[in-house]
């Protein structure tokens, strides 16, 4: 609760439309403005919390209670943390936020949370597989170098990230890709012209070879890591 009311004060609003849990770990927990986000060993390793994330579910739950949030959701957790969620929620997610682009379809995961949980939203963050990342390393694929989507993207006189995105809206998914290009946040808005053929759909489809980009290395130990089950 402590939590989100700093956030409403820091946002100068009364509630959001939607909380998410961004990962099923958690962190010792710190004051959030005189201490580091994330708190670090003097060595620099992340310090872990053991507290479960059902439990901060149920804390989730009372904010929609209380009025503070219309709705609650989840990021970032594999199928057995989903499930165990919906086993013990009153209130049922609506919203999963996981990584998503033609080179990480996460479909199995997708497909599992539709199943589950009836009316839920997916939104795809990474959409474009993050071309500008810090930690990229020499001889991993860019997906916006990819010589099938610049024919379709040629094709469509559209560029390729568009081509992306629009593949995984037709999906059904929301996407949030990440720019600060003026130029390039305009044209990731001017994905609603155009269409995708069926054919086209599954060339890209195709792409998919399970590579993650947030693999989250730091929280590897952590109980609650999610990255090491099966999709």
């Amino acid at each position: 609760m402590q939590a989100m009311q700093q956030s409403l004060k820091l946002l100068k609003v009364d509630y959001v439309d939607l909380y998410l849990m961004h990962y099923p770990m958690a962190y010792k927990e710190t004051d959030g403005e005189t201490e580091e986000f994330l708190p670090r060993e003097k060595n620099g390793k992340l310090i872990f919390s053991d507290i479960d994330y059902v439990d901060t579910w149920k804390a989730m739950e009372a904010l929609v209670d209380a009025g503070l949030a219309k709705a609650i959701g989840i990021s970032n957790f594999n199928r057995k943390q989903i499930q165990r969620i919906v086993d013990a929620a009153r209130i049922k997610p609506a919203n999963l936020q996981i990584e998503s682009h033609p080179y990480f379809a996460n479909t199995r995961l997708i497909e599992f949370c539709r199943e589950k949980i009836d009316g839920v939203s997916i939104t795809a963050y990474g959409p474009l597989a993050a071309p500008n990342r810090p930690w990229k390393k020499g001889g991993e694929p860019n997906l916006l170098e990819d010589p099938k989507l610049l024919e379709i993207a040629k094709l469509k006189n559209k560029t390729p990230a568009q081509i992306a995105l629009r593949h995984l809206i037709q999906r059904g998914l929301a996407v949030i890709p990440k720019s600060v290009t003026p130029s390039r946040i305009k044209e990731n808005f001017q994905v609603f012209d155009f269409e995708l053929t069926a054919e086209e759909m599954q060339t890209i489809a195709n792409f998919n070879i399970n590579w993650r980009v947030y693999k989250e290395p730091e929280a590897l130990e952590h109980k609650y890591f999610p990255f090491n089950e099966e999709l």
